[in-house]
Order: C-alpha cells, then sequence, then structure tokens
C-alpha cells in the first residue's frame, strides 16, 4: 500500500510550484486585471476567455464551465491523474524530495501508473539517443543526413535508434526497475512468445510529448528493406499516449505558438525538423491520424482566438495532401483564427523543400499563402465541367453551403463573389443571394435546436445558479441587490480577509440569504474563520477548499477567490460597507419576522411572549438605525 504524502511537503510543493506557470503550458494566458490572468478554458469549448487564473491565490476558476481548484486540482482534471501523481510530478520540478507516512517509501511499487509510464518512455527515450552513435546505427545516421539533419538537429529533436534485436530495450528497462506489466501497458514492449519483446526495432526513433514536455510515445520511421512493417509505426493508444490528442513538436513550438499568434501544420516528423531548423520554430505535426477537432482545442488554447491567430496548413499539393486539406477544412470553423494552407513548388514537402533549396525557401513557404476556404473551393469546382450549364449548377450547388459556413458576413459576401469567377456564373448576385439563403437556413436550424450558449461572463451572471445541499431560502440570482452585496462580501472574506476579520467571523449562516453563499460562510467558520487567512491567505483557501461538502461548493469557492471586485478601491472602507448591508438586512428582516409573527398570532399572543417580542423589536430597531446612522462603526 502506498505510502500517504507528508501534509507539509504537499503545502510546499503548492507553495514551490506557480499556479500560473503551469497552466501556461497548456494555454495561453493574459492580463485579466486585479492581478488576474485570463484565457480559454481547456474544459469545455469558448470563444472569449472565461477562465481566470489567480497567481497570488494559488488558483484557477472558469466562470463558463465552473471548474476550480489550485495547481493541483488543474493537473489532476487535465491530466487525468491521482492527487498524489500529480504531487510526485510537481515534486520534481520543484526538486522537493516527499516523505511517506504509514511505512517506508518503494519508487517503483508505490508511483502512480502515467507517472510510471512517462518514467519509462523518458527512460526509453534515452536509450534510444545512446543508440544512434553505434555502429548498428550507421544506417540511421545517413538517412538524417541524407535530408539535411546533422548530429546537433538530431540531439535538438531528441531523434535516436532501436536495436534491431528482439529485447534489447525490453531488458534494459527490467535493469532501471520497470515490470513486464508496465512495458505492456507503456507500449515500449509487446508480448511475445517467451515473453515481452520490443515494439520497435532497428528504426529511427522521434519521441512524441504531450503539452507540458512528457515524453508519453514514440514515431519509428522504417530503415530496411527487409522490415515488413509500415513506413512509420506509432505508439499504440495508452493511457498516456491518444494521437488524437498530441501534436509532434507541440512542447518546442508552444511559447513561439503562443507568442506569434501563428501556427503551422505539417505533416511529418522530419517536416517539423525541417521548419524548426529554418526557423519557422510554431510548426507541429500529428502523429499518424489525420487533423482534427482534439488538435484544434489544443491550437486555440494557445493561440487565445485573437483577431490576429493564424493556422497555416502546408499538406502536399498530390491527391493524399489535398484530401487532407480538405478533412482539415471540414473542422475549419471550429477555429476563431484564420485558416490557410500553403502548397511548395513541385509538390515538395518542407523537408525536401530545405534540402533542395535551403532554409530562405521554407519560410518563403509560408507567406504567398492561400485561405484554406478558397483552396477548397478550387478543388469543388475543379471536379465539374464548367463548360456546361448542369456542371456549373451541380459546382455552386456543392460550393454554396461551403462558403455559407464563414463566419464574417462581409467575407463570405467577398468570397461569394469569388466563387461566382470560379464556377462562371455572371450574375454575382444570384450567388451571393443562394449563399446568404443557405447561411440564414442553416442559423433558423441552429435556433430550434436552442439558443447557443453564451460565453460572455455577464450573461452567465444573469442566470440561475443550482444551489448546493444546504440552508433552504431563495435560489442564488446575482440581479438580487442582496445576493450581489452577499456574494461580494465573501469574495472580501476569501481574497482580503484582513478588511472584514473580525467582524465578519460574527456572522451566522442566516445572515446570508442564498444557500450557495451560506455553505461557503459555514466552510469558512469550520476552518476557523477569515482571522485564519490575515497571516497567510493562499493556505486558508486550501483549508476553505478542503471544508466544502461538495464540488458544486468547492466549484463556488474556487470562483469567488478569483473573481474581481466591483468597486474601484478595495479598501476598509469598501468593506465596510458590505459588512454593514449584509448585516442590516439580516436585522431587518428578523424585524419583519417578529412583527409578522404576531400580527399572525393576533390576540392569541401572551401578555409575557408579547412584551418580549415587542421588546426585541425596539432593540433591533435601535440597532439598524445605528448602522444607518453610524456604519460600520456600529457593528
Amino acid at each position: 500500500m502506498a505510502g500517504r504524502i507528508n501534509d507539509d511537503d504537499v503545502k510546499a510543493v503548492r507553495d514551490a510550484v506557480p499556479i500560473d506557470a503551469v497552466v501556461s503550458e497548456y494555454l495561453q494566458l493574459r492580463n485579466a486585471g486585479g492581478g488576474n490572468l485570463k484565457g480559454l478554458c481547456p474544459f469545455h469549448d469558448e470563444k472569449s476567455p472565461s477562465f481566470q487564473v489567480s497567481p497570488s491565490k494559488g488558483l484557477f476558476h472558469c466562470f463558463g464551465c465552473q471548474e476550480g481548484g489550485d495547481t493541483i486540482a488543474f493537473v489532476m482534471k487535465i491530466d487525468h491523474l491521482q492527487f498524489s501523481e500529480v504531487v510526485e510530478r510537481l515534486a520534481a520540478k520543484a526538486g522537493i524530495t516527499l516523505r511517506y507516512e504509514e511505512g517506508g517509501y518503494n519508487p517503483s511499487h508505490q508511483r502512480g501508473e502515467r507517472i510510471r509510464l512517462v518514467e519509462a518512455h523518458k527512460a526509453a527515450a534515452q536509450f534510444y539517443v545512446e543508440q544512434l552513435d553505434g555502429p548498428e546505427a550507421e544506417i540511421g545516421r545517413e538517412f538524417l543526413a541524407a535530408r539535411g539533419f546533422d548530429q546537433a538537429a538530431a540531439a535538438h529533436f531528441g531523434v535516436g535508434y532501436s536495436p534491431a534485436g528482439w529485447d534489447h530495450l525490453t531488458r534494459y528497462l527490467r535493469g532501471k526497475g520497470f515490470s513486464d506489466k508496465e512495458l505492456i501497458a507503456s507500449g515500449i514492449s509487446q508480448d511475445g512468445r517467451r515473453g515481452p519483446i520490443d515494439r520497435f526495432r532497428g528504426r529511427l526513433m522521434w519521441p512524441i510529448s504531450d503539452t507540458a514536455g512528457d515524453i508519453v510515445g514514440f514515431g519509428a520511421r522504417k530503415l530496411r528493406d527487409d522490415d515488413n512493417g509500415p513506413k512509420y509505426l506509432n505508439t499504440p493508444e495508452t493511457a498516456i499516449y491518444k494521437k488524437s490528442q498530441v501534436l509532434y513538436g507541440i512542447d518546442l513550438a508552444k511559447k513561439d505558438i503562443a507568442k506569434a499568434s501563428r501556427a503551422v501544420v505539417v505533416e511529418g516528423y522530419t517536416d517539423v525538423m525541417a521548419c524548426h531548423l529554418a526557423g519557422i520554430t510554431t510548426a507541429i505535426a500529428t502523429c499518424g491520424t489525420a487533423f482534427g477537432g482534439d488538435h484544434i482545442k489544443i491550437l486555440r488554447r494557445l493561440l487565445m482566438d485573437n483577431g490576429s491567430a493564424r493556422v497555416i496548413f502546408t499538406f502536399d499539393g498530390d491527391a493524399a495532401g489535398q484530401k487532407a486539406a480538405l478533412r482539415a477544412f471540414e473542422d475549419d470553423q471550429k477555429f476563431a483564427a484564420e485558416t490557410y494552407i500553403a502548397i511548395a513548388p513541385d509538390n515538395m514537402d518542407p523537408c525536401d523543400l530545405r534540402l533542395a533549396k535551403g532554409d530562405e525557401a521554407v519560410r518563403d513557404l509560408v507567406e504567398p499563402r492561400t485561405p484554406l476556404f478558397e483552396f477548397a473551393l478550387r478543388q469543388i469546382v475543379g471536379r465539374y465541367d464548367l463548360e456546361t450549364p448542369a456542371g456549373r449548377a451541380a459546382a455552386l450547388d456543392e460550393a454554396a453551403p461551403v462558403v455559407a459556413k464563414i463566419k464574417t458576413g462581409s467575407v463570405q459576401r467577398e468570397v461569394a463573389v469569388q466563387l461566382a469567377g470560379f464556377v462562371g456564373i455572371l450574375d454575382q448576385e444570384y450567388v451571393v443571394h443562394r449563399v446568404n439563403q443557405l447561411a440564414q437556413w442553416a442559423r433558423g436550424r441552429g435556433d430550434q435546436r436552442g439558443p447557443a450558449r453564451s460565453s460572455s461572463r455577464a450573461d452567465a451572471k444573469h442566470q440561475q445558479i443550482q444551489a448546493p445541499t444546504g440552508p433552504s431560502g431563495p435560489a442564488l440570482n446575482l440581479r438580487s441587490p442582496a445576493h450581489r452585496t452577499e456574494r461580494e462580501l465573501l469574495k472580501l472574506a476569501l481574497q482580503r480577509p484582513a478588511l472584514v476579520s473580525p467582524a465578519f467571523d460574527a456572522y451566522g449562516m442566516d445572515e446570508f440569504t442564498a444557500p450557495p453563499y451560506a455553505a461557503v460562510r459555514q466552510c469558512i467558520a469550520e476552518v476557523g474563520g477569515a482571522e485564519l487567512g490575515v497571516a497567510e491567505t493562499r493556505e486558508y483557501l486550501v483549508q476553505v477548499l478542503d471544508a466544502t461538502p461538495n464540488e458544486t461548493v468547492r466549484k463556488l469557492v474556487t470562483e469567488l477567490a478569483v473573481e474581481v471586485f466591483h468597486g474601484k478601491s478595495i479598501d476598509e472602507a469598501y468593506a465596510g460597507e458590505h459588512l454593514v448591508k449584509v448585516r442590516l438586512r439580516a436585522v431587518d428582516r428578523r424585524i419583519d419576522d417578529v412583527q409578522g409573527s404576531l400580527a399572525r398570532l393576533g390576540s392569541n399572543v401572551a401578555p409575557d411572549h408579547l412584551a418580549a417580542a415587542q421588546n426585541e423589536v425596539w432593540v433591533l430597531q435601535q440597532y439598524a438605525q445605528s448602522l444607518r446612522n453610524s456604519g460600520a462603526d456600529a457593528l
């Protein structure tokens, strides 16, 4: 049984690894104001950034899908890891040695599956790199040299060589402490007649990393004629490798993609190498599969869908390349970025182009690019006999729906005019009208399926939020002034506890009329109140999150902990104003309750009960008047 990680070590990991540095490995972040950062949420599709990160508090929250938490929670969700696996990974990055309770620590038996598989790939990659220098790998070195890649290039991309024997790597990894079960699960080895054998033998090897930089698979290139396998052989689907969710070179390209708001999609490993060495450091490639929706999600998080974002495909100009481009166009509308296609002279891929004409030719390749929709239209129209009326009509029938999908109305009209020219129809307005009709019909059909989900934070706030298990009361509605004030006070208690402590800690759950807010107030009380956060806000927030009874309340805590304040100056006066408003509404509610109870009882009320109730009302009214006159000084 794995030992429990020491609590102090978990805290040390949280403190040592900045959440913005971790999140930035997966998506681009920009300034959101108030010390927060924002980006496109990696957990749901959205067009406007609603995902926020608070570096000072070590928390993230998405105002669109309500996901939230600390650094550990983020990595757990995005990489589908267990708590201990994430702590171990982050500790390794921070250079922290973890202590384990309830027994000794045996890394070979107690580490999480994903970490073990990643470590196996890391060890295998190093093994392959070392083998590339050996006599047997001369054929591999010749292959690289023939394509213009020297030893430095191979080292930069971690290219290696897998020996031709049956189990060289398998025996090596066994010696490193990996079990046969782990080697099979990793995809590095496969079952043989007498036990596990190497999956890759006698091939050039490219390590494939995920966005975070962990090696999760390999791409292997055939070198010898007696190799009966495919030209390229990739790692099979495993717990850590899904070919539809990885992009070769993304670990090297992600920072430049985010910085330049541009990505270049090529077809193979050597094409990525050629582009990067030629200065196009935003190049990436798919791994043995078509470019699809999951790949788009990866790029969108890095590009952040700003108006100048560009994605350029460099598929070959042959039939297969054209087919790949058309498949990419089918997903084009999932991009907010503009998409283009660039085809090299003589249909050469970037690797061949660099070899034949040099680095400058590769850089020039992605400049005179064609919009992907234009390329798609020409491919469609080119299949028909445009010399006949029937051919032109058929071409228009197939191409017009393509144009109708273009996002921007002005661009859609301009391309419709271009389509008329491609097809040879002189009446341009007829084609424009036809496309417009199709676009309107598509939008109408979309409306029938239900209104589009709003991505704006303001719209989300106007919707009713489901209340978690907690005290009864009205549902949370941010159009309510009372609920808005309670929300702001809770934000102060979580983000700026020094401004509301110790007064806030005397407030009861019943002073918060929205059940979700009452539940958050209860969590704060359970950890010792806002006073606990005066000295160490980040650790205080971690404890509040740990005290949440369910995921709904937990998400609300992270939301309140990162949401910006509505006021211009967040000071003692601002805090006092909200403390008074919440308390005053609670006092007024109590007055109404007592007076309403007396009215319902009428003459049936006992004299002593009547006197006590009237006295309570008088005291409450005096307190309410004091709050109105003196503000926070009356608390």
